[in-house]
């Protein structure tokens, strides 16, 4: 078996740092990158840059490529759609792939009331048309989101994300009618207590007792939009009290609950929609990234009530829902229920959080392990009892990962989180060749 990594240059190499001496004077800093390094090629969970540098991949485009880079079946599925057809645009011509796709999603997704689906590119546009149909369909402008939560970076989508920097940095004024209230983050809780379930039960005392009396009419207010774990914020997982007491507030208000399922869904937790393990039923989910497994395809799937009778063309987008992007859609859903990869994930999850739990036990660096499934990230902080956020170790540990072969990705709301994102295809033993590639770069910073 070759060695993975096979690192045949220091890394970043000669190639991918002139590359990105490119990039940088072409490219606007806006566009931010990672990890210093050119990607030449993929398969499965390795990547091997433009010097030769076989890495693996723990970060899979930020848990886009789920089921590998360049699995075969996808490829074939690719290749055969784009023998049929490429584009026509869902507004000029229907093709079967769309529907077959819609009708897929509304099976799979939870509830079993009459669904409708749409397709658009992103999950920033598919935050965007998930609210729009909110809007018109209830009549009320006003939308709830949450601090330290991430939905995009379209306007309407950058306004519901409650984390300054770096996403809002002097791209002010914002979209009116969204306001805001504290995510249940258990490690960090905003209301003082250590304990989870009370910290949930404050979150949702904090909305009815005070923004509602305070910031807005729940009577104007058509949704709450919500990440079911926070992504970029950290990977962090509320309490296991929160949703149903959220779905409650909702339901006596008549709000709506827009799941953003972005990052979370297709498996990432164990289940194949996150909000599975926490036994609500949404009233809309938004859906991207590993939905394709690489090409660009988001979704939004809700109720027959708040999407059957939407103002004809105020939806959609000419490349919304591309005959490939369905194709291969289908294809990734067929693999995930063939192979029971929600199934997978939640076994790796379990080995994951071991050695997570261990790390944390020897290295008193990482003050909280967290998430769901192998869906999981450590918050690094200079002192556990202080738990004053430490960004720059968290930065030193993905640094000498990188120089190892070991692609990682950091979140949190102080970007001291490091996050595991891997493939839920992974080989067993390509997890502990990385596991033992990041306690080796913790241990060494520690």
């Amino acid at each position: 078996m070759t060695k993975v990594p096979n690192l045949v240059t220091a890394v970043p190499g000669p190639k991918s740092l002139e590359l990105i001496k490119q990039r940088n004077e072409y490219v606007p800093a806006g566009v931010y990158l990672v990890q210093p390094v050119t990607i030449a090629k993929s398969k499965g969970a390795l990547l091997e840059d433009v010097d030769g540098n076989t890495l693996l991949d723990f970060t899979s485009g930020i848990g886009v490529t789920s089921l590998g880079h360049c699995t075969e079946e996808i490829v074939e599925t690719i290749t055969e759609q784009a023998r049929k057809l490429i584009h026509s645009c869902i507004h000029v011509g229907n093709y079967q792939v769309y529907t077959d796709l819609a009708m897929k999603l509304c099976d799979i997704t939870p509830g079993d009331y009459k669904k409708r689906a749409m397709m658009v590119n992103s999950g920033s546009e598919a935050v965007e048309n998930a609210v729009k149909i909110v809007r018109q369909s209830t009549g009320r402008p006003n939308i709830l989101s949450f601090e330290n939560s991430f939905h995009g970076r379209t306007y309407m989508a950058m306004t519901l994300t409650g984390k300054w920097d770096p996403y809002k940095v002097g791209l002010g004024p914002f979209v009116p009618g969204v306001y805001f209230t504290p995510f249940p983050y258990a490690y960090r809780c905003p209301w003082g207590t250590d304990d989870r379930e009370e910290c949930g039960k404050a979150a949702i005392h904090h909305i009815e007792k005070s923004v509602f009396k305070t910031q807005v009419d729940p009577t104007t207010v058509g949704s709450i939009i919500v990440e079911t774990i926070q992504g970029e914020g950290g990977f962090i997982d509320p309490p296991k009290n929160f949703y149903p007491m959220l779905k409650e507030v909702a339901d006596k208000h008549d709000i709506k609950i827009i799941m953003d399922e972005v990052q979370t869904g297709f498996g990432r937790t164990g289940k194949m929609f996150a909000i599975e393990h926490y036994g609500i039923v949404p009233d809309i989910i938004v859906m991207a990234k590993a939905l394709a497994n690489g090409l660009p395809l988001s979704a939004v799937v809700g109720s027959e009530e708040l999407m059957g009778d939407v103002y004809p063309g105020s939806l959609g987008g000419t490349f919304g829902g591309n005959p490939i992007g369905c194709a291969t859609a289908l294809k990734v859903i067929e693999i995930m229920e063939r192979e029971d990869i929600p199934g997978r994930a939640e076994k790796m999850g379990v080995k994951l959080r071991k050695r997570l739990n261990e790390f944390q036990e020897k290295y008193p660096m990482i003050g909280d392990v967290r998430g769901l499934g192998p869906m999981l990230a450590m918050e690094f902080v200079k002192d556990p009892k202080t738990k004053k956020p430490d960004a720059e170790v968290s930065s030193a540990i993905m640094k000498e990962c990188l120089k190892n072969g070991l692609m990682t990705l950091k979140a949190g709301l102080y970007s001291n989180a490091i996050r595991l994102h891997p493939p839920l295809i992974i080989e067993d033993d390509l997890i502990e060749t990385g596991m033992g590639i990041l306690e080796a770069a913790i241990k060494k910073h520690a």
